[in-house]
């Protein structure tokens, strides 16, 4: 059963397999996955670090807010990341929102884009966090599927002038025992 974990060595192989998709294909769907894999490779530690450096108990840097990385891995196999932000700054209440997410190529059209929001979910009302923010491009059907099967709202369609030339999509998700 998929489920995630905290950003680990022990992922490494298939997380760099998962880079080598993404590059391969350049899906044009926000890919996160683009790394420097001569980088990554030479220092796979300071990948980790970089993943949890916003997490609580780190200082952050102005502008910044707590957050936290989750890989959606199924025994030994990356299958995807989260990002937790524990609150907003009015950039990210732009464009960001709470939670981002990805699924490896490989793994897409799956159903894990669903299970890995599902999982931030559960995760983020365990940080007391809500109503969620959550967004998307326009255009990217298959991200607008898996919020609104988790529950989200649309709050509209905008224009964000520091993203790209299409306009994004806001949903809000309100989790049980959240406070509103």
């Amino acid at each position: 059963m998929p489920e995630l974990v905290r950003p680990s060595e022990r992922y490494k192989d298939s997380f760099l397999d998962a880079v080598r998709e993404a590059q391969a294909q350049r899906s044009g769907l926000g890919d996160t996955l683009i790394w420097d894999l001569n980088t990554i490779t030479a220092d796979f530690g300071q990948v980790l670090r970089g993943l949890t450096r916003y997490e609580p108990g780190n200082a952050l840097p102005a502008g910044f807010v707590h957050s936290e990385y989750r890989w959606l891995v199924e025994g030994s196999d990356y299958l995807g990341r989260v990002s937790i932000r524990h609150s907003l700054t009015d950039s990210l209440r732009e464009y960001g929102g709470h939670i981002g997410y990805e699924i490896r190529p490989s793994a897409r059209r799956r159903g894990y884009g669903t299970l890995i929001l599902r999982l931030a979910l559960e995760r983020a009302r365990e940080l007391g966090i809500g109503p969620v923010l959550i967004t998307c491009d326009v255009d990217n059907f298959g991200s607008r599927g898996v919020i609104e099967a988790n529950g989200g709202v649309l709050e509209g369609e905008f224009e964000v002038p520091q993203h790209q030339d299409k306009p994004i999509r806001r949903y809000w998700v309100t989790l049980p025992g959240s406070e509103d």
